[in-house]
């Protein structure tokens, strides 16, 4: 029984971890689906996380914090998407470009602004952030362990924006699948010069799909620091906007293999985590280095095994320049 508990319990700590790589994921799925690679998704994390703890900590309000956290996604994504779509700039150097600003700028402003070593103040008191929301009969629920405990730990006790990245999958296959928005974002990442010849607008179309992805990476900055924390730290995300772009190419940016990519990373990054300090049988302790590199170490061997046999879209990367 008690491993049964630890097994439930590590799968709702997979849930809490894998939904900032979710909406991340979700947004740059529809930025490459226009043809903008995203790289900026780190730094617009990062960016967004700061923002919303920030703001958060002085007005409040952890419902304005998200306001703040989403309008930094989209700014930066704006910022991105002038660099590649209307001036035709390297999308890669534009992304890691903005990840890098927002690496060094996140901190100093914080350091200037709370003078607490680059970090917020921490969000402890009510209101300030987003909590867990039991479900109904959930404590009554834990103490029958099957099936009990799946419904208290699994399905109750998360905070609103875990369960809005759970809607956020079928809508985002929905959109692309059966609205005629997808059929032209999907259209634009693939031959935006017959987009072009129809009359539509190729960069406003990749202006909403990179929007779109700013928006997505603003909940999930916003998710790591007023969610899963209580407060910006410094590089907070730790590679989670990396992870989360792996996850859409082994998820071949389609919805729902996404988030099972998501899920896989998100279920060792709880491993690693559960693994600190524990002594296995015939193994002994495993060193925390190893332990905190497992994640990533995971990505490198599923994306060396599978990234051959994922196909981008046709134009993504690609700068699209009317034709006269």
């Amino acid at each position: 029984m008690e491993t049964y508990t630890l097994f439930i319990l590590l799968l709702a700590a997979t849930i809490r971890v894998g939904t900032p790589l979710l909406l991340a994921a979700l947004g740059a799925m529809f930025s490459e689906r226009a043809g903008v690679i995203d790289l900026g998704l780190e730094g617009k994390m990062l960016g967004a996380a700061f923002a919303s703890a920030a703001v958060s900590a002085v007005a409040g309000s952890a419902w304005l914090g998200l306001g703040a956290g989403i309008a930094t996604g989209v700014a930066l994504s704006l910022l991105i998407g002038f660099a590649c779509i209307t001036l035709r700039g390297n999308q890669v150097v534009a992304g890691l470009a903005v990840t890098i600003m927002v690496v060094g700028l996140a901190p100093t402003l914080g350091l200037a602004w709370f003078n607490q070593g680059g970090q917020t103040p921490s969000l402890d008191a009510p209101g300030l952030r987003f909590v867990g929301l039991p479900w109904p009969w959930s404590n009554f629920a834990r103490e029958h362990p099957f099936p009990g405990l799946l419904y208290a730990e699994l399905v109750s006790g998360h905070n609103i924006i875990v369960y809005v990245a759970a809607v956020l999958v079928p809508l985002s296959a929905w959109v692309l699948y059966r609205t005629r928005f997808g059929l032209r974002l999907r259209a634009v990442g693939e031959n935006p010069q017959a987009i072009d010849t129809a009359g539509i607008s190729v960069n406003r179309l990749r202006y909403a799909a990179v929007v779109i992805s700013g928006v997505l990476c603003g909940v999930a900055g916003t998710f790591l620091s007023t969610a899963a924390s209580s407060g910006f730290q410094r590089d907070m995300t730790a590679g989670k906007g990396y992870l989360a772009l792996a996850a859409l190419i082994f998820g071949k940016w389609r919805p729902y293999p996404t988030l099972g990519a998501c899920l896989l990373f998100a279920f060792a990054d709880a491993l690693a985590a559960r693994l600190q300090g524990v002594a296995l049988p015939l193994v002994g302790e495993i060193p925390v280095q190893f332990i905190l590199a497992l994640p990533y170490v995971l990505t490198v061997l599923l994306l060396a095994g599978f990234v051959g046999k994922a196909n981008p879209p046709l134009a993504v990367g690609v700068p699209y320049s009317k034709e006269k």
